[in-house]
């Protein structure tokens, strides 16, 4: 029986439809990605991010009942340069490197320590202003911002 163009053409189809004789690709497993997440989810469960339980200390004189973060932030970047009734601010803060000024930094102030310093240089180097006075330990700001007028600070 000869074959008709039509039937050239569809074993040429048929042809094409076979599978060539090559190594079939195995789909992606997903199981590395879902258990770097289980992994990444245990990390976090047993080593959580320490929770600082920081606070604003201020002398006993000062009586501004509206200390919110954006006058904190003001304060403690040394534009606001005097309390409501006039008292001269004295801000009190730790070393830079300190976990605990890191993290009053990041959580109350709502900004990196960096930048925090930078702003503070900005004013020295321009000589428009004073860095504020850095205190060896939480003792220490405790007590010279409770002998200081005016004085503010954090403790943890």
């Amino acid at each position: 029986m000869p074959y008709s163009k039509n039937t050239n053409k569809r074993q040429q189809r048929l042809d094409h439809d076979r599978p060539i004789a090559r190594r079939q690709v195995q789909p992606r497993r997903r199981y590395p990605r879902q258990l770097c997440l289980v992994l990444l989810l245990c990390m976090g469960l047993t080593n959580p991010a320490p929770l600082w339980a920081l606070e604003v200390l201020t002398h006993p004189d000062v009586t501004d009942p509206a200390i919110n973060r954006q006058m904190l932030r003001a304060v403690f970047s040394m534009r606001l340069r005097q309390w409501p009734d006039g008292t001269p601010i004295t801000v009190y803060v730790l070393k830079p490197s300190s976990e605990v000024h890191i993290a009053f930094c990041k959580e109350v102030l709502g900004i990196l320590p960096h930048q925090l310093q930078r702003s503070w240089d900005r004013l020295v180097f321009s000589g428009t202003g004073q860095a504020p006075i850095e205190v060896e330990s939480l003792a220490e700001m405790q007590r010279r911002v409770l002998a200081t007028p005016g004085a503010i600070g954090y403790l943890e």
